[in-house]
């Protein structure tokens, strides 16, 4: 499991609003899970006929707020060491936001960030034994179908998540004068991209691509529900469609569909 992606989280100001927002453009279903250790509401979103959720979402407190939290996606990356492996974030030129810190009956998480300022969460499940549910394909409608790291500098971070997490090298796109799109693989498999961000990409981030079935009635909801399109419609190798988006609280995000 180390080095998969297992999780997603939206942080938000307006968890009503981006609960009507990511309901109707992606077709999730929403359940309230309460206030969490922290004071934020938590609440959970899950892919209709699927009883594991796929993402949730964390409303920011004013405190958060006030230490500089803003709307945006995170993605938790599993490990078997939460605490050994955030050291080794911070002893490779990394980031330790928040140490490791254990949810009841969930996990431990910690909040750390690449030498260049891109943040990401590591994580070890602590949950009861038992087989797993089933669990949505990569392609369905509501399921994350694509990780994505605009870097500060690509190929630094490739050898940095390389040592991190064991992640290997796929394809390598070149695409001019935007770079190297160089492909990373878990256990032999493609999960994500990476790329030197563009000087218009305010900081080095990761993102996020959701599933959806149709690309340009997803990307009407979008715009219909106060969202944002920054770019596409774009056709990507393989066929797909994708369009970068930012949600109306200012949470960036990506939808990516098998046709427009």
């Amino acid at each position: 499991m180390e080095g998969s992606f297992v999780w997603y989280e939206l942080m938000t100001t307006n968890t009503e609003a981006a609960t009507r927002f990511y309901t109707d453009v992606i077709g999730w279903q929403a359940k309230p899970m309460g206030q969490t250790p922290t004071g934020g509401d938590y609440t959970t979103f899950s892919i209709p006929g699927y009883e594991m959720p796929t993402a949730g979402m964390l409303g920011l407190t004013q405190e958060m707020r006030d230490g500089g939290a803003r709307p945006a996606w995170f993605g938790y990356v599993a490990v078997d060491d939460v605490d050994a492996k955030a050291a080794l974030f911070a002893d490779n030129g990394g980031t330790i936001h928040m140490p490791g810190t254990d949810i009841p009956d969930i996990g431990r998480f910690a909040m750390v960030a690449d030498p260049h300022g891109a943040v990401i969460y590591l994580f070890r499940p602590n949950m009861p034994e038992g087989p797993l549910p089933d669990m949505p394909k990569e392609t369905e409608q509501g399921a994350v179908g694509w990780t994505e790291l605009y870097a500060g500098d690509g190929p630094e971070a490739f050898d940095f998540y390389a040592t991190m997490f064991g992640w290997t090298k796929g394809e390598a796109m070149d695409m001019g004068e935007m770079g190297v799109y160089q492909l990373f693989a878990h256990d032999g498999k493609d999960i994500g991209g990476m790329m030197t961000k563009t000087p218009d990409m305010p900081a080095p981030a990761w993102g996020y691509y959701f599933c959806v079935d149709t690309l340009d009635a997803a990307a009407d909801r979008v715009t219909a529900g106060g969202g944002a399109i920054l770019n596409g419609p774009m056709e990507v190798p393989g066929g797909s469609w994708i369009v970068n988006c930012m949600d109306p609280q200012g949470a960036a995000f990506s939808l990516v569909a098998p046709k427009r």
